[in-house]
């Protein structure tokens, strides 16, 4: 049995201008003029440039907060008009944009050109261009031969065996960049070796030593080499040397492939003036802007008016909807511009030591509830701020998050970064002996000589956190 019944409930709801702030306040420097662009599309109430009177003359209302009487316009609510009860006026920021790419040839554009230069007979151009069709992006054949012994089945009506596959794959594997349709690495370093002069000493040990013993090399067991191919450690150098050289994704680096490049610009600019650090805000984080004079002048009309009739109402609702949204806009602009230096000016503040010097190595352990406690702001906010957001210093430009790190204790029950450790970490393997590369435990035993308390399976992790292989791969000869 249905039964109807009247029941309160508080809960907590964010309002539009608060879900718009959130999302500027993500925004990086980089997309913050262009949102701001979108904006003033989208919203001819916005305008841009300053206030035309920054402080208005006593007893006046500025022309940004003018109060006018709507009352008449706002009694009725018969027939309101759609956008009276919208919300906002601004565009969802979460929409898919598309970029605009130049057009040029794809890498697999540029291997069919070479195709149609090679004299072929239909059968065997077919089954080329389904080859083609199968290379990845970085220049490798994947896909395995049967695998596309059945695509040409199905999608060309071509029985083929694998012999005529291997022989038309050795033709593409001649064409430029060199190294491409290879099947793995071992290969696609012989194609490119085998495209070399004849004769040469070193290249023909770097042949033999993919060809025969790519194992051993990849795991650098060096000693086990010479005495396999009987050559000196010089020579074998000079070989792996030659290796090196070649290019382990051809496809990689072919300029057809272009890629958008994106460019750093700093949301914050920190300065040393003898000794006393100055904190900025990017220019382009505080763009000008004001609520249309022609639109208060509309509003000021209609406000004057004697005659109140449906259409009347409904243009000084939308006008008034765009002058709302417009005035949040800005404001929003601004509190962003105040939480962004609230919180950069906490983080300054609490590293200064490093902003100072440039030094890793004084950076203190900091998270997110220490600049959260400091600028009474909510711990997502100062993640907000802190994500894709950078810093320009005179040491160079850094991201916010990395300044943010836990801590691990000394000897002396002190408190450091973790990432002071890192820095440590990397220096002492950018100083060990490459032919006798430290391991993880010798590593664990310098640190904790230093005065650092720590594991050896934390020394690992951080290890991998900076990329940094293990011993084994780190020796050279």
């Amino acid at each position: 049995m249905l039964k109807q019944k009247l029941s309160q409930k508080l809960t907590q709801r964010l309002s539009p201008q608060q879900i718009q702030l959130m999302k500027l306040l993500q925004v990086p420097t980089a997309s913050l003029e262009q949102r701001v662009k979108e904006e003033l599309e989208v919203n001819p109430a916005l305008d841009e440039g300053k206030e035309a009177e920054e402080d208005p003359p006593a007893g006046e209302e500025s022309t940004y907060d003018e109060k006018l009487d709507l009352s008449d316009y706002l009694s009725d609510d018969s027939d309101v008009a759609g956008y009276r009860l919208r919300t906002s006026n601004y565009r969802d920021q979460d929409e898919n944009k598309t970029i605009p790419i130049p057009v040029v040839d794809t890498f697999h554009e540029h291997l069919q050109q070479q195709l149609g230069m090679v004299i072929m007979e239909d059968r065997e151009k077919e089954i080329a261009l389904q080859i083609i069709g199968s290379i990845d992006d970085d220049g490798y054949l994947r896909r395995q031969l049967d695998a596309i012994i059945d695509d040409l089945a199905f999608a060309r009506n071509i029985e083929a065996d694998e012999a005529e596959l291997e022989s038309v794959l050795k033709t593409i594997q001649s064409f430029e960049p060199a190294g491409v349709a290879a099947r793995d690495l071992r290969e696609c370093l012989i194609i490119q070796l085998q495209k070399r002069k004849e004769g040469n000493e070193d290249v023909e040990v770097a042949k033999l030593l993919l060809e025969k013993y790519f194992d051993e090399f990849a795991k650098k067991h060096y000693e086990k080499l010479m005495r396999q191919l009987g050559v000196t450690d010089w020579q074998l150098k000079a070989a792996i040397d030659e290796v090196l050289k070649l290019n382990p994704k051809p496809g990689s680096g072919y300029a057809g492939d272009l890629k958008v490049e994106n460019y750093i610009i700093p949301d914050f600019i920190i300065t040393n003036d003898n000794g006393d650090l100055k904190l900025t805000l990017n220019s382009k984080n505080a763009p000008d802007l004001r609520i249309s004079s022609a639109y208060m002048d509309m509003m000021k009309a209609y406000n004057s008016s004697k005659k109140k009739d449906k259409k009347q109402r409904e243009a000084v609702l939308f006008i008034k909807q765009k002058i709302d949204s417009a005035k949040w806009f800005i404001d929003a602009i601004r509190q962003r511009q105040a939480t962004m230096l609230n919180t950069m000016r906490a983080i300054m503040d609490y590293q200064y030591a490093f902003f100072l010097t440039g030094d890793e190595t004084r950076l203190r352990p900091m998270i997110l509830k220490d600049i959260a406690e400091i600028t009474h702001l909510d711990i997502s906010t100062i993640s907000r701020v802190a994500n894709s957001k950078y810093v320009q210093t005179e040491f160079g430009t850094f991201q916010l998050k990395s300044f943010f790190s836990e801590s691990i204790q000394t000897d002396s029950g002190e408190e450091v970064s973790t990432r002071e450790v890192k820095k440590i970490l990397r220096n002492l393997i950018e100083g060990e002996n490459k032919r006798k590369p430290l391991s993880d435990q010798k590593l664990t035993e310098a640190l904790i000589q230093k005065g650092y308390n720590i594991a050896r399976r934390t020394v690992a992790k951080y290890r991998e956190q900076l990329n940094i292989p293990v011993a084994r791969l780190r020796k050279e000869l």
